[in-house]
């Protein structure tokens, strides 16, 4: 008989990620959606859209649904209580999901099941104190104290992503109110930003040559020119990476973690982005934090969220 398997979806602020895995997290099949562009409902329809799809093609039994989400979460009643990114603040989500799938459905932040992900089966795996940043269109965070992920008083704990390295940084993105972020300066749009500047700045450079082609100057083509060896492209993965090692030396005094796991669409840059948050968290945390802990990237990249949010159930199923 072909195995059992559950949906994972993975729902970001760019683009949403479903899969149909089963308890050895084979996926069996991938339905991609983008989560930009039209009004909640037009969300909700994607979203059960792709799940329908994960579902159909599935080899076996599907068990149930578990959605990673962008937003504070009212665990209790799996309510989107807040998001910077997607028109799904105060949503009964995990009701909503429930009714219109038919189906058993968990639901908790994107970056805490990414972290179960990679607590359980990746990067992290054997680590008892472990923090992993999820670095995308913004930054998610999930937290690992002594084997167990951090929620908080009301579910809100682990936006490292909003801790602020610069007092007097860029503003940050959507909802946030603040200012000098870490999400503000070393996510995908971050890089968006330092690209134009550079651009603009040296009109004989790589970035610039792509502008002038009408090429999206994302973070996606930031890290490709970056591989080819643009020094623009590298400098501008330089200074967020530098940015990500204030953040991480946060972390580190913080949390003194065994280890701190870098994922999301950005980590393809690699150790171009790596390298230089690991010089500054070794030139600037505190010992014996900074001798012990790891930066390391995620062992399921991009598709942490997806895989987590499917550990989430399958934990669930077999409990």
């Amino acid at each position: 008989m072909p195995p059992p398997c559950v949906i994972g979806v993975d729902l970001g602020g760019t683009k949403l990620l479903a899969g149909a895995i089963d308890a050895e997290l084979n996926v069996h099949h991938r339905a991609q959606r983008p989560s930009v562009g039209g009004d909640r409902a037009a969300l909700l329809d994607r979203v059960v859209d792709a799940v329908l799809e994960a579902i159909a093609l599935a080899p076996g039994e599907v068990l149930g649904v578990g959605f990673g989400i962008p937003s504070l979460i009212d665990s209790e009643r799996g309510i989107a209580v807040s998001t910077v990114h997607l028109p799904i603040a105060d949503l009964p989500f995990r009701d909503i999901m429930a009714e219109r799938l038919g189906l058993p459905v968990l639901v908790d932040n994107d970056a805490n099941v990414a972290m179960l992900a990679e607590h359980r089966h990746g990067a992290a795996a054997g680590a008892r104190h472990a923090v992993l940043l999820t670095i995308g269109t913004g930054i998610g965070s999930g937290i690992i104290v002594d084997g167990r992920l951090v929620r908080g008083a009301v579910g809100a704990a682990g936006e490292l992503g909003h801790m602020v390295v610069d007092l007097d940084g860029p503003p940050c993105h959507g909802n946030c109110p603040s200012r000098g972020c870490l999400e503000a300066l070393v996510s995908g749009s971050a890089l968006a930003r330092t690209a134009l500047e550079a651009a603009q700045a040296n009109p004989d450079g790589g970035l610039a040559a792509a502008l002038a082609a009408r090429r999206p100057l994302t973070g996606a083509l930031v890290t490709e020119l970056a591989h080819e060896g643009d020094p623009d492209a590298r400098a501008c993965l330089r200074t967020a990476g530098e940015a990500l090692g204030v953040g991480i030396t946060n972390i580190v005094n913080i949390f003194n973690p065994e280890v701190v796991v870098v994922g999301g669409g950005v980590i393809a840059a690699g150790d171009l982005l790596l390298d230089p948050a690991r010089e500054v968290v070794a030139s600037r945390a505190l010992s014996p934090s900074r001798d012990v802990v790891r930066i390391v990237p995620a062992r399921f990249g991009a598709e942490s969220g997806m895989l987590g949010a499917a550990v989430m159930v399958l934990e669930e199923v077999g409990s």
